[in-house]
């Protein structure tokens, strides 16, 4: 009864807030979702007309100040996450009333479902569907983590489809912060396994630590259930699955549903290892893997169908009672469905309250153990209860005094029946050489057996070994001594030095046969942005950037003129080269836009060989025109230009016509004779009149235009003798 009130309360409490105005701005709309800690609510911001989505705390935590201001802090930490596949946090705050206070998140609002409900759908998801719904999953994780959040608690519950982004739908990650703001209050995480148990990385259950790897073990549990359908563990109860975590390795996805790469089954394996170390070391990495993989394997991006959501109902009463009740298995003709009260497909999942999907058992005093979505709390000292009873020890066999391996030695066979030495009519032997001799045969035969046995079970394979972090000679050596081949690849690493091994395929703690060959990757450190000689096509740059681990990008607002460059082509990158970046950061090509236009010079006066000389340099063809008159501009000399001077011209052989003076200047004839003076004025294009005085042929006594004036080709100049 007790049971039946808490789930009364809170259903009545939930009632009462549909309508209401959250510190009389936030609307309370309708119910999407209910957990354990909270419940999630469609909600309309009155102040900017925004539709959102509001979760309100359980009043539980409301009253608890240690979670109230951790709460506080892991908001405005998730709100600094700016990513368009994280849903993003707009406000948090107390709504204080009579009844008690409301804690609140205001987040936006992604109208659809949840991977859990695409998974319920479909089941099993293929793999181009499952890989272009990771990628976005591991960019969420990838943008927190280099913020420096963890998420501590990923699942498909937490990974949101709805409509929108750049194919129709959007995918993203939801909850950030939220478990770490569960776990200050009333409690340590020297104590307490807080989680969700079917997603939750050894380290979590061992010490508490939650690190970037440890978000991306929980992604690998996510991407090995999207491929199967189920998670790889079940067990008799939630502490046992936990147990497992521990101490078994996660299977390759492989193992259950055939066809898939074995790219992809190594990619889950690596992701999942219970050594930390082993994994990718943050979201950053596992994405840059994934994408790798779908670029080895050809596979396609596909559109992400949008689910149907469920309303999700994970209020349970906290009693003794109750709790002991989740802990019984329910009854099932099915063993492969049963994992301690919960079948497969509820561990971590969206469940009715009879399933217990939130309360595991009941918690220590002082600690509210109910978690968003699934999440449980379990005291790690009952890890020691969920450990599996001890192997039976191998069957000895009589002979070899050792294990049998592989399959049984069977028993000799007794000797073909021979004439007795009596009846030959010879002597008996002695017994003793009889049992020297079948104890030779004997010892021979099974020796021969034992080491076929070993050979064909287990001698003919061998262990790769650890190699990560070491020096690449230095590593082939390890792998010669365990008698397997190197074959060594380069690729760019942002946390790994240049020259030390970055990991090998298969991974460590893989078998392979002996003589085989493994690949090698080795480190060669952070990228950096190649160096690109000005002139280089933009095609054979680009493939430079990305052969340097880089994306390469174009924005026109860089563009620049270049007098030295031909226009379309590479004038420089921005970084410049030499750049270290991190990996698929993005590097700009800079293109050339050509000669610079500009504006003609005034080059009145100057003489042509002066003109042209000073427009070819400005990438400018002068050609002569038809030369005009200019009293002022002395013949031979520049008048003016077409275009005129102080036209703006592009430099691509833009033609520009020099125009230059004809006019002559008039020589001084005077006092010479007549026919000098003729002679000197018709040589330059002069027509002469010639006056005589008193009968002439005489010198010149004077002319007209007079000496030194600019006159037209043609221009008559009248001259007076005497005799």
């Amino acid at each position: 009864m007790d049971g039946l009130r808490t789930i009364t309360g809170v259903d009545e409490r939930g009632a009462r807030l549909i309508g209401a105005l959250l510190e009389q701005r936030y609307r309370v709309d309708a119910l999407l979702a209910r957990g354990g800690m909270s419940s999630v609510y469609r909600g309309l911001d009155t102040r900017l007309d925004r539709r959102v989505a509001i979760k309100v705390m359980d009043a539980r935590f409301a009253d608890d100040r240690t979670f109230v201001d951790r709460f506080e802090r892991e908001a405005r930490s998730a709100a600094k996450i700016h990513h368009p596949n994280v849903v993003a946090v707009h406000d948090q705050g107390v709504d204080r009333t009579v009844d008690g206070n409301l804690v609140y998140l205001v987040m936006e609002l992604v109208d659809g479902g949840t991977l859990r409900d695409l998974i319920n759908e479909r089941g099993a998801l293929d793999t181009p569907l499952t890989l272009s719904i990771m990628e976005p999953v591991l960019a969420a994780l990838a943008a927190a983590h280099r913020a420096g959040l963890v998420h501590r608690d990923v699942k498909p519950e937490n990974v949101l489809i709805g409509h929108g982004g750049e194919h129709g739908t959007a995918v993203k990650v939801g909850d950030f912060g939220l478990v770490r703001a569960v776990a200050s209050a009333g409690t340590t995480s020297s104590s307490i396994i807080l989680g969700t148990v079917a997603y939750l990385s050894p380290e979590q259950v061992t010490t508490g630590a939650a690190t970037a790897r440890g978000d991306v073990y929980s992604a690998g549990i996510v991407l090995y259930e999207a491929l199967t359908g189920v998670t790889p563990y079940t067990g008799d109860n939630p502490l046992s699955i936990a147990y497992r975590h521990v101490n078994d390795d996660v299977p390759a996805p492989g193992e259950r549903l055939t066809g898939l790469p074995p790219a992809l089954d190594e990619l889950v394996v690596r992701a999942t290892r219970r050594d930390p170390a082993a994994r990718p070391a943050d979201g950053a990495a596992f994405l840059q893997e994934l994408v790798a993989l779908r670029a080895q394997l050809s596979v396609p991006v596909v559109p992400v169908p949008v689910p149907e959501p469920t309303i999700q109902d994970r209020t349970v009463p906290v009693t003794p009672v109750d709790q002991a009740r989740a802990l019984t298995p329910p009854p099932t003709d099915d063993p492969e469905a049963t994992s301690g009260g919960l079948n497969v497909a509820d561990l971590g999942q969206p469940a009715m309250a009879t399933s217990n999907a939130t309360i595991v058992r009941q918690a220590p005093a002082g600690f509210r153990a109910m978690g968003p979505q699934g999440t449980r709390a379990m005291l790690r000292t009952d890890l020691d209860q969920a450990q599996p009873r001890p192997p039976q020890p191998p069957v000895m066999h009589p002979n070899l005094g050792s294990p049998s391996v592989g399959f049984p030695v069977p028993p000799m066979p007794p000797p073909p029946r021979k004439p007795s030495r009596a009846q030959r009519g010879m002597p008996p032997p002695k017994r003793s050489t009889n049992i020297v001799l079948w104890s030779i045969v004997v010892v021979l035969v099974l020796a021969l057996a034992g080491t076929t046995t070993w050979w064909f079970a287990s001698g003919r394979w061998t262990t790769v070994p650890n190699v990560a972090g070491q020096q690449a000679t230095k590593a082939q050596t390890v792998l010669r001594d365990n008698d397997i081949e190197a074959d060594m690849t380069h690729v760019w690493d942002n946390d790994v030095d240049a020259g030390l091994v970055v990991r090998t395929e298969p991974g460590a703690g893989r078998d392979v046969l002996r003589g085989d060959k493994v690949k090698l990757v080795v480190s060669s450190g952070p990228p950096r942005v190649p160096d690109i000689e000005p002139g280089t096509s933009v095609d054979d740059a680009k493939q430079a950037i990305k052969d340097a681990g880089l994306q390469p990008g174009l924005d026109d607002g860089l563009n620049d003129f270049s007098d030295d460059v031909p226009e379309g082509t590479v004038l420089r990158l921005d970084p410049e080269g030499g750049t270290q970046l991190r990996l698929n950061e993005r590097v700009d090509i800079v293109l050339s836009k050509g000669a610079e236009p500009k504006p003609l010079p005034d080059l009145r006066n100057k003489t042509k060989d002066e003109a042209f000389a000073e427009l070819t340099n400005l990438g400018l063809q002068p050609v002569e025109g038809t030369a005009a008159f200019d009293q002022d501009i002395e013949g031979g000399r520049v008048i003016g230009t077409d275009p005129p001077a102080g036209t703006v011209v592009n430099g691509d052989s833009q033609q520009v016509t020099v125009v230059l003076s004809n006019a002559v200047t008039v020589p001084d004839v005077n006092q010479k004779s007549q026919q000098e003076a003729e002679a000197t004025l018709r040589q330059l294009g002069l027509d002469v009149e010639v006056q005589n005085l008193g009968g002439g042929g005489g010198p010149v006594l004077a002319q007209n235009p007079p000496a030194n004036s600019r006159v037209q080709p043609g221009t008559k100049i009248v001259i007076w003798t005497v005799p």
